[in-house]
This record gives structure tokens, C-alpha cells and sequence, in this order.
């Protein structure tokens, strides 16, 4: 060991005496000046098998693939936070079938174990000093590859130096198993800790901005990780080096190819593929409204209703009252509403007549009042010959968002229906007829808006791929474990069901729905909810009370169930907009009767929403193992279409994945739930959207 360690100083004095000279002689090599965010073979950013304390730039994400023999990742690693990066992979064993002999198992495959990571840097780079980063790998569950590490890197024009000290996998001792608990060493047993913690290390020369070498020493003790499954296969014995090579290729800005020599023995391939999470495929454009010159000659109020109708708006009003204008539509475009304003006060600007002195602008949704801003046309003039930013705008309107009655006048273009038809993807993981089931189709949401507020719904899915199956049979208890019963079929009628909304003067809102409620529940569902402190709280009360419907019969509940079951939730809300951030709280009692709450955080990215959630419940009453001490967690992302479109939607694709499908903390799958209704109309969110008028 000594021997290596002598070597590995060599190399490393080596490359940071060439890289001082490079530094001083070259001045047309030229490296990217960010840190060198490469990933490593399993998605996170590192070398290869090691860390580094580099991490993705903030809100960026990457995705990606590699096999070094017998480990086969699937991966995927974003940046919520400037400092922070999450990790997720899938790895798969190549040729280590998962329970050998089990006919149970016997369409599983390879042995597969699910892994999730952080990193945190919380010492950034300057002059003198390195970046210091801490990395947390696999704390929960099997904890096959779990690790904790400090790890400094320091980048010496075109080099990056790394140095790191990690236990588990990187240490002297594999780190046992924490089934539904959290285990980390470093802060949990700082001492047990640095026992067992190894160094390790390594280089990589930017030789272009498409290019790179890397050289990394591995401390991994492969032979000694016993719970691994490779081991006994392919690890008897100690890997003939420890130190590994590779090649990196960056054939576009998004796209990279590595290639390496590793353990001595064996050659690897690793795809990845970056992008800027929120940045629009197609760039989004609208063109502007330009009026018609026959049009010129309509009454005023004609004029403003055509623009704001064929601008993306429905059930216009327009009233003149002497020097006041007072304006309400629906947006049925544009995803923020800070942007369907600046719509709408840009037609005004184009179009009122200069007597005008003070406009009331006021957006609905099926009648009920969004938010009333009220600005003077001085105002708006002053804005749009760039006297004026949004942000001043803003701040000389005022907006009113508990307004509960939108202006009393006669409205023209009412949609009473609405439609929307979107792609649907749902997985079902884990069975052990195989690891990856799905069912991939569109649905379609049907709506007439028969008054205020209220709404009669329909939702059909189509879902022509589907290999959704499995070998299990439903849990007792089964309020989800069944689901498989239902989502097997190649049509549903997931929605079939009224729906009313209301808003008051203060500020309360209220919801109910009766009918098909989703897939697998109809019934009665409700809820109330109140913004607080500008929209900085929400708070609010829901309950279920639904049978399970028959999978068999669109129309038909089943006979063999239990009468009914309920839920009773306080529900909360913490917005920070300052990062883009909101905080959930689900607490009361869940379908499955279990007690206790569900807590789940939200980072909003340029329309992109990705939420990852957690729950602590009373699993006592369960009466089988897999539900009793289970946590329900997941993750999800909401996807605007605008980003797809190249043209402003109000549309989103959503999709929701957990480790396991299990009976505990579960709740109904609710249509328009008032924190979503709510959403980003409060005065937080409007003022920090108000960039959005100008695009």
C-alpha cells in the first residue's frame, strides 16, 4: 500500500508542476473556466469510480448510461441548488440474476439496486484555496455502495487536482444495511468514521474544450465488499490495479462519450447527456397581435374583445366608464400570468383611447376572480417606451388577489367547453416478473363549464404500450397494491366527476368533487385553503370519503370491499420564491387508516417542477411485512409543454415514480387541488415572475 501511495504522489506532483508550466507558457489552450463537471460512472460528478468536489452548474441536469464490467448505471443527477447536486442511479450486475433458482423471480433479470446520493459544496473555490465538498452516497436502504466523504479539488489551469477521504465504499469496511432508516457515519459516528475511511484521489487535463484525460487511484477493496453481489462472482480476489484511465469526448455542448481502462482488467463506456433544466427546446414565440385595418373602424370595446380573443384570452369583458377602462378575460394561454398581463396591457396601450386615465384589469378561471391589477394608462404608456421596468410597473400597480368577484358586465366568447389531449406515461417497478413495467398512451381532459366555478369533467386514456403485469397478489390491507388490476388495461376512465371551486373576498377557497375521482377511487372529495402573509403561507383542510371502483367495469364499484374509505388531512404550505422552493405538509389520516403525515419539497425551474416526498405514518394496524415500517417516498416532475412547443401553453405532462408500491400513507390522486389552483397567483410569485411581461 505504501508502494502505491508513492506512486500516486509521483503522478500527482507530476501533472501540477506540467500544469504551473502550461499555465505560465500556453496561451492558446484554452479550458472551459467552469469546474470540471464531468460525471463519473455512476452519473455523479466525479472521475470515474471517485468523486470530485466539483458539482453541476445550478439548475442543470444530466442523464445517462455506462458499463464497466459487471456493473451496468442508469443514471440521472440534477442541481436544485447553486452548490448542491441530487443523485439517482439503477445498478444493474451483469450476469448475478436477482433470487437464482426462485421461479418467483424468474423474469426479474439481473440483480438491480436502486441508489441515491447528494453532494454539497460548501467551500467554493478561489484563488488559494481548493473547493471542499462533502458527498453522501446511498444513506437509506440496502446501502450496497453507500459512502460518506470529504473531497477538495483544485483546478490549475487546464488541470483539476482531487483528494478525498471516504469510508463504505471507498473505506475498510462495507457499511451495513439500514432497511427504512437513514445511517450516516460521518455525523453519526464521526469517530467509526475516520477509522474506516481510505484516501483517494485523481487528475483531469482539459486538453480542449472537447477532450480530456483523467487518471484517478481507486481505493475500492472490491473482493471485500461481500454484500455486493458481484463479489462472489467476479471478486475473489483483489483487482490487479487500482488506479484507472480514461478518455472523456464531448461531441456537442449536451453530449459526452467516456472511455476508460479501469481496475487493470477491464475497459468501460459511459453516454451522458446535460441539459439547462427549463430551457425551451424550440424557443418560445408569440407573435404579436397586429390589428387589422378594417377593424379600425369597430367601437372600441369590439376592438379590445377581437385582440384579447385572438391573443389566447375567452369570456372578455370590456366596459368604458369616462376615463376608467375596466377589462376581464380568462388566460387560456399563457402559463404565467404575469405574462398574459403584459398581453393584455400592451393591446390596451395599442388600442384605448387617450382619455383613458385608470385601467382595472382583472384575470378569471371559469368565472372566478384570479387577481385584479389596477394601473393608470400614464403607467402602462410610460412601460412600454421603456421608461418604466416591470418590476416599477408592478410597483406602482396595485394588485388585488382577494378579489373573490370578478367585474359585473357583459362577457362575450365564453368557453364552455375545453379540451386537452397529452401524452401519459406511468411505470410500475419492482415486480418480480421484471423490474420495468409501463403503460404509455395519451388522455384526454374533457370539461364543460356549466357556471362559476363549476365544472362536469371527463377524462379517457388510451394507452396502446402497456406490459403493465405482475406475480403478486394484492396485500391485505390493499388500498394501492392492487393497482396493477388497473393499470393493466389498455382504456380507463380515470375522471368522471363534477367539480366546484370557490373563492371569497377574503381570500378563502373552497373545493368539492363528486364522481369517479381517479383510476382506482370515486366518491366524495373536498377541501378549503387560505393564502397567508401575501402567499409566503397556505393553509388548508381536505377530505375523502370513496369507494373502490371495479377494474373490470368502467361504471362499477366493487362489491367485495369494504364499505368505504376516508381520509382527513391540515395541509400546509411554505413558498420561499427568494430560491424557488416550497415546503408541504400532509398530516392527518390516510386511506389505509394509518396516522401521520407526508412532508415533500418543490423546486420551481423556469416552469419545470420537481418534487421529491417523504412520509412517517403509524403502519401498526398494517397486518402484512411490506407495509408495516415503510415509508412512502418518491419523486416527481411536472413538465410545461411551452417547453416543447416553441409556443406559450398552459399545459403540462406530469409524471410520478416511487421505489415500491405499497398501502401506506396514500391518498386520493385529486382533480385541481386548491394549492395547484392557487398556485403562483399570490403577490410573492407575481412579483417575482414579473420579468415573464416581457416574453
Amino acid at each position: 500500500m505504501q508502494n502505491v501511495f508513492y506512486r500516486f504522489r509521483l503522478i500527482f506532483l507530476f501533472f501540477y508542476l506540467l500544469s504551473a508550466i502550461s499555465y505560465q507558457l500556453s496561451a492558446d489552450l484554452h479550458a472551459d473556466d467552469e469546474p470540471f463537471t464531468y460525471p463519473a460512472n455512476q452519473g455523479f460528478t466525479g472521475i470515474m469510480e471517485i468523486p470530485t468536489a466539483r458539482v453541476m452548474k445550478e439548475n442543470h441536469y444530466r442523464m445517462g448510461a455506462s458499463q464497466i464490467h459487471p456493473y451496468r448505471y442508469y443514471y440521472i443527477a440534477f442541481s436544485p441548488l447553486k452548490g448542491i447536486e441530487l443523485d439517482g442511479r439503477v445498478t444493474e450486475t451483469i450476469g448475478v440474476r436477482q433470487h437464482a433458482g426462485d421461479p418467483y423471480w424468474s423474469g426479474y433479470g439481473n440483480y438491480k439496486d436502486k441508489y441515491f446520493g447528494f453532494k454539497y459544496q460548501f467551500i467554493k473555490e478561489d484563488k488559494i484555496a481548493p473547493a471542499v465538498a462533502l458527498s453522501i452516497m446511498d444513506p437509506h436502504g440496502t446501502r450496497v455502495y453507500a459512502s460518506q466523504a470529504i473531497v477538495a479539488s483544485k483546478q490549475i489551469y487546464p488541470f483539476d487536482f482531487t483528494l478525498g477521504f471516504g469510508n463504505g465504499r471507498f473505506g475498510k469496511a462495507q457499511l451495513p444495511s439500514q432497511g427504512e432508516g437513514f445511517q450516516i457515519e460521518l455525523f453519526q459516528s464521526p469517530r467509526s468514521w475516520a477509522k474506516d475511511s481510505q484516501f483517494f484521489g485523481g487528475i483531469q487535463w482539459a486538453i480542449s474544450d472537447h477532450y480530456a484525460l483523467m487518471v484517478e487511484y481507486n481505493p475500492i477493496q472490491y473482493h471485500k465488499q461481500t454484500s455486493d453481489p458481484a463479489q462472489a462472482k467476479y471478486f475473489q480476489d483483489p483487482v490487479p490495479s487500482q488506479f484507472n484511465y480514461g478518455l472523456r469526448w464531448k461531441p456537442f455542448r449536451f453530449a459526452e462519450v467516456d472511455m476508460s481502462y479501469q481496475r487493470g482488467q477491464e475497459f468501460g463506456i459511459n453516454l451522458s447527456m446535460n441539459f439547462d433544466i427549463g430551457q425551451p427546446m424550440i424557443p418560445i414565440y408569440d407573435p404579436p397581435y397586429r390589428e387589422k385595418q378594417e377593424d379600425k373602424a369597430a367601437p372600441i370595446n369590439k376592438r379590445l374583445t377581437m385582440a384579447l380573443h385572438r391573443s389566447g384570452f375567452s369570456s372578455i369583458g370590456i366596459l368604458i366608464d369616462r376615463n376608467e377602462l375596466w377589462v376581464r378575460a380568462q388566460n387560456d394561454k399563457y402559463y404565467y400570468s404575469t405574462k398574459a398581463i403584459g398581453v393584455i396591457t400592451k393591446i390596451i396601450n395599442e388600442i384605448a383611447p387617450h382619455h383613458i386615465e385608470n385601467i382595472h384589469i382583472t384575470l378569471t378561471d371559469n368565472g372566478i376572480a384570479v387577481f385584479e391589477l389596477n394601473t393608470t394608462m400614464f403607467d402602462i404608456a410610460e412601460f412600454y417606451r421603456d421608461k418604466l421596468t416591470a418590476g416599477q410597473f408592478l410597483y406602482l400597480a396595485r394588485i388585488d388577489t382577494a378579489k373573490g368577484r370578478a367585474p359585473d358586465m357583459p362577457v362575450e366568447n365564453k368557453k364552455h367547453f375545453d379540451y386537452m389531449v397529452k401524452p401519459s406515461l406511468q411505470t410500475f417497478l419492482n415486480d418480480p416478473s421484471g423490474f420495468f413495467k409501463y403503460r404509455l398512451g395519451a388522455e384526454a381532459l374533457l370539461s364543460w363549464r356549466a357556471w362559476k366555478g363549476g365544472s362536469f369533467v371527463a377524462g379517457p386514456g388510451v394507452y396502446p404500450l402497456n406490459n403493465i403485469s405482475t406475480v403478486n397478489e394484492p396485500l391485505l390491507d390493499n388500498v394501492r397494491t392492487d393497482i396493477v388490476d388497473y393499470q393493466k388495461k389498455r382504456f380507463s376512465l380515470p375522471r368522471l366527476l363534477f367539480d366546484q371551486v370557490y373563492k371569497t373576498n377574503n381570500e378563502i377557497y373552497g373545493r368539492f368533487s363528486a364522481g369517479y375521482l381517479e383510476v382506482e377511487y370515486g366518491g366524495l372529495d373536498g377541501e378549503i385553503a387560505k393564502p397567508l402573509k401575501n402567499g409566503r403561507f397556505v393553509l388548508g383542510l381536505s377530505g375523502t370519503l370513496a369507494k373502490k371502483r371495479d377494474p373490470d367495469a368502467v361504471f362499477a364499484f366493487k362489491d367485495d370491499d369494504k364499505s368505504a374509505y376516508y381520509t382527513s388531512f391540515v395541509n400546509a404550505r411554505l413558498n420561499v420564491p427568494e430560491y424557488e422552493i416550497s415546503f408541504d405538509a400532509k398530516t392527518g389520516r390516510f386511506l389505509g387508516g394509518d396516522l401521520g403525515s407526508r412532508l415533500s419539497v418543490s423546486k420551481f425551474i423556469s416552469g419545470v417542477i420537481l418534487t421529491a416526498w417523504y412520509s412517517v405514518t403509524d403502519t401498526s394496524g398494517f397486518r402484512d411485512s411490506y407495509n408495516r415500517g415503510y415509508h412512502d417516498k418518491g419523486i416527481a416532475l411536472v413538465i410545461p409543454f411551452r417547453l416543447l412547443s416553441g409556443r406559450d401553453s398552459k399545459t403540462t405532462f406530469n409524471y410520478a415514480i416511487s421505489p415500491w408500491t405499497r398501502d401506506v400513507a396514500q391518498d386520493i390522486n385529486h382533480y385541481n387541488p386548491l394549492f395547484d389552483f392557487i398556485g403562483r397567483n399570490t403577490k410573492i410569485f407575481l412579483d417575482r415572475d414579473k420579468g415573464m411581461m416581457y416574453k
